[in-house]
């Protein structure tokens, strides 16, 4: 079974390593070139980011389930059907994002307190990454329903390709290389957004081709409407998983305000550790996803019984790679945050946050691994009200109690409290109400 695993896990680890080595690129290029105030800008907008990637993560789970289980049992018609409507509701998502964002960036930013220091490039960057929503949104959904009929390997490559174009696009913007205009911390937003354009193109071009099972055509076009049916699945799927992230969202932003209140350092401090934490997270994510996929294929192809082998499987995996991930971390965790930060106290700073939370991803690994399997057979409403409850009831009471008490170091405190506090609902959920429970297809 872990051979399994690792056809789907390796790539797809690839894949997410390149998204975060673009961020983590950018941001050493951004603190580099311009500095600690250029970090504190681009991580004032995290939170929001995060918040409008809620709703294409939702829909993109929604149809990785289906597309998997449709793939799962051979019938590849449907899985495109599953694939059309998805794609008609990302399209709508992204828009609505794109036009409301825009407008909205100054205002949001201001909402969250962004310090005046920084407040101006904080807007630029987030007016320009929420104008570029479509382009974000349909290369997610592309490459998720990728990885539902099993291939993993193409949104690597096209990773690969966007992280390239953001290696070399956003010095040349910081620097004027070649007479190209100087446009300051929107550099990384102009590159990131011209890397995704360059890449879903690509993709969609090697689907074609290669025949790949979702390539464009003119039987896929036909299915790019909202079929009743199928609409509702993954809404039903896709909803439950958009509220977490949201919740998860709304937790970041009100903690990114908390942050805020201990000035510009702690701001560069929070930005620095999130770029640190993206990469731990890694492969305790993609466990996840994985566990999603193959769970889905063994549910289309009518195997429950291998959902158990495949539960198990995910956690020792868990266990192996994203705490060998969480001990090199700790390593080489001075080096890296000197690669963003330059100012000694504030590399310390993020270095003692660092230590505090780091060892939790491990514990989220294993909830993810439970939560992925339960997903796969449409069973989201209870772990989601779960995971909303430990994050809005626990994390957030926590993150304020905590920083009153022992100051910016409580907040970290609470992110690994609510990491063990979902393992535990999840496991309970997972052992007394799932298992008992008649897996059926979906679709």
């Amino acid at each position: 079974m872990w051979k399994t695993y690792l056809v789907i896990l390796v790539p797809m680890m690839l894949t997410n390593t390149l998204q975060a080595a673009a961020g983590t690129i950018d941001g050493i290029y951004l603190g580099q070139m311009i500095g600690v105030e250029a970090i504190g800008a681009v991580s004032a907008f995290f939170p929001i980011f995060f918040f409008f990637l809620a709703i294409v993560i939702g829909l993109s789970s929604g149809a990785t389930v289906l597309v998997g289980q449709a793939w799962g049992g051979g019938n590849h018609a449907k899985a495109r059907a599953v694939a059309g409507s998805a794609l008609a509701l990302t399209a709508c998502a992204g828009l609505l994002v794109s036009v409301c964002g825009g407008f909205l960036a100054p205002q949001i930013l201001r909402w969250l307190g962004t310090p005046a220091n920084i407040l101006a490039d904080a807007t630029s960057y987030a007016r320009l990454m929420m104008m570029g929503a479509p382009l974000i949104f349909m290369l997610w959904l592309t490459t998720s329903m990728s990885r539902g009929v099993g291939d993993a390997v193409t949104p690597l490559w096209a990773l690969a390709l966007a992280t390239l174009i953001s290696l070399v696009c956003t010095p040349a913007l910081l620097g004027g290389w070649g007479g190209l205009p100087q446009l300051g911390v929107a550099s990384a937003a102009v590159s990131t957004m011209l890397a995704f354009a360059l890449a879903l193109t690509w993709m969609l071009v090697y689907w074609r081709r290669k025949a790949h099972p979702l390539a464009p055509s003119i039987e896929l076009l036909r299915h790019v409407r909202f079929d009743p049916v199928i609409t509702r699945k993954i809404l039903r799927i896709g909803i439950p998983s958009s509220l977490q992230m949201l919740a998860m969202a709304v937790a970041e932003i009100v903690l990114l305000g908390l942050v805020n209140r201990h000035g510009s350092n702690a701001t560069a401090a929070y930005g620095a550790v999130t770029q640190v934490m993206s990469w731990m997270q890694l492969p305790a994510m993609s466990l996840g996803i994985t566990t999603t996929i193959l769970a889905s294929h063994a549910i289309g192809a009518g195997r429950g019984g291998r959902l158990g082998a495949i539960v198990r499987t995910g956690l020792w995996l868990n266990v192996a790679v994203t705490g060998g991930f969480v001990a090199v971390a700790y390593g080489l965790a001075p080096a890296v945050i000197g690669l963003f930060l330059k100012d000694g106290s504030v590399v310390e700073l993020a270095l003692e946050l660092l230590h505090i939370v780091a060892w939790s991803v491990i514990v989220m690994g294993l909830a993810n691994v439970l939560v992925g399997v339960m997903r796969a057979s449409g069973t989201v409403f209870g772990p989601t009200g779960l995971g909303v409850f430990a994050i809005l009831c626990i994390e957030v009471p926590a993150a304020y109690w905590l920083n009153a008490r022992v100051g910016i170091s409580g907040i970290w405190w609470s992110y690994a409290l609510t990491f063990i506090a979902m393992l535990v609902l999840q496991t309970t959920y997972y052992q007394l109400v799932w298992r008992h429970r008649i897996v059926q297809r979906l679709i």
